[in-house]
């Protein structure tokens, strides 16, 4: 049985000249089936392309390019000092790119396949105290209300940009999170929240009078938080004209806009918010995210935790305690109240 046999015999054989297109060309192609991206994600890919993909492989056929290539292209990356999640992502983009190729015929397998991939180390998390929030709110000015809002509901930046009049509840003190805002190449982008999901979340009381009076006179569709000409609040503004000069002046050097994301995280579960509560919250697609995110803060709630079972069990047993106190009282009296040596009922 000859090769060409074989590769059709076990489902491996492929269109040699199917394979010959470079990974250049296929790459526009792959992309171009990518039509639900949000445009944030596909300025990324068309980074990585641009940065990483295209240097190492543009020239290259399909068929040209071999795991072990492929292995070293991720390791020289990593040692050129790029980040362990950038090394990833260029891996993602890559791989997916060759799935395709193996599902419209060009290639036998993909050679990005079970390539070891550089370990993501987190970086530690900041967490503001109440009192730091309410110093960088001061600081931050007419802006306060906005340095409030994210580090009490956890929504994301472009979350908060894209809020509209019409979206809030002040009666209820709910804000729904359906429209997010990102910056493009300098141009702003309208899309839905990161996850594609609408989300409801919690206005605290303290925040509400302010709220209404930063809306007063808007209408429905006007943005919520907005710079001074009401047009909307791109991150670069925002971070240059009011959130650094903030952080700065409260001597939180080192937050980002993001922290305060965090930070209501942090809140949420100090207030005994349970997981399910603070992953609808932040808008997380599943209780696994906020978990690894956030798990080991409910960590430093275990000796409140157990405190609370030990003040239940000692309540149960004072409870049951009295509760047979009362019923020997109980049948002393009815005793007491019967002739002298005559059966209580039923005995």
């Amino acid at each position: 049985m000859n090769s060409l046999t074989t590769e059709i015999a076990n489902g491996s054989y492929v269109d040699r000249s199917l394979s010959r297109i470079t990974v250049g060309e296929w790459s526009s192609k792959w992309l171009e089936t990518k039509t639900n991206l949000k445009a944030t994600t596909r300025r990324d890919y068309e980074s990585l392309l641009k940065a990483h993909i295209e240097p190492r492989w543009g020239s290259l056929a399909l068929a040209e390019v071999g795991h072990e290539d492929v292995v070293s292209w991720l390791a020289d990356l990593s040692a050129r000092g790029l980040s362990a999640s950038r090394v990833r992502a260029a891996h993602v983009a890559l791989s997916q790119m060759m799935k395709l190729a193996v599902r419209s015929g060009r290639l036998a397998r993909n050679p990005a396949e079970y390539a070891v991939l550089p370990r993501v180390h987190r970086a530690s998390k900041r967490y503001l105290t109440l009192e730091e929030v309410d110093a960088l709110a001061e600081a931050a000015g007419e802006y306060r209300a906005a340095i409030y809002f994210l580090a009490y509901t956890g929504v994301r930046y472009g979350e908060m940009a894209g809020l509209r009049v019409g979206r809030l509840d002040l009666l209820r003190r709910r804000a729904t999170i359906d429209e997010a805002v990102a910056e493009v190449a300098g141009r702003i982008v309208r899309s839905t929240p990161k996850t594609h999901q609408a989300r409801s979340v919690p206005i605290p009381r303290f925040l509400v009078d302010e709220l209404a009076r930063l809306v007063a006179g808007k209408a429905p569709s006007e943005q919520v938080f907005a710079r001074p000409d009401a047009s909307v609040l791109k991150l670069s503004w925002f971070r240059r004209n009011a959130f650094d000069p903030a952080v700065t002046a409260a001597g939180l050097d080192g937050l980002t806009p993001h922290g305060l994301r965090h930070t209501a995280a942090s809140l949420a579960i100090a207030s005994g918010a349970d997981v399910k509560v603070v992953q609808t919250m932040l808008g997380h697609a599943s209780a696994t995210m906020t978990l690894d995110l956030y798990g080991h803060l409910y960590a430093d709630r275990l000796d409140e935790i157990s405190d609370r079972m030990d003040a239940a069990r000692s309540k149960s047993r004072a409870n049951s305690a009295k509760n047979s106190a009362d019923f020997l009282r109980t049948r002393t009296n009815l005793f007491e109240m019967r002739p002298h040596g005559e059966p209580l009922a039923g005995r």
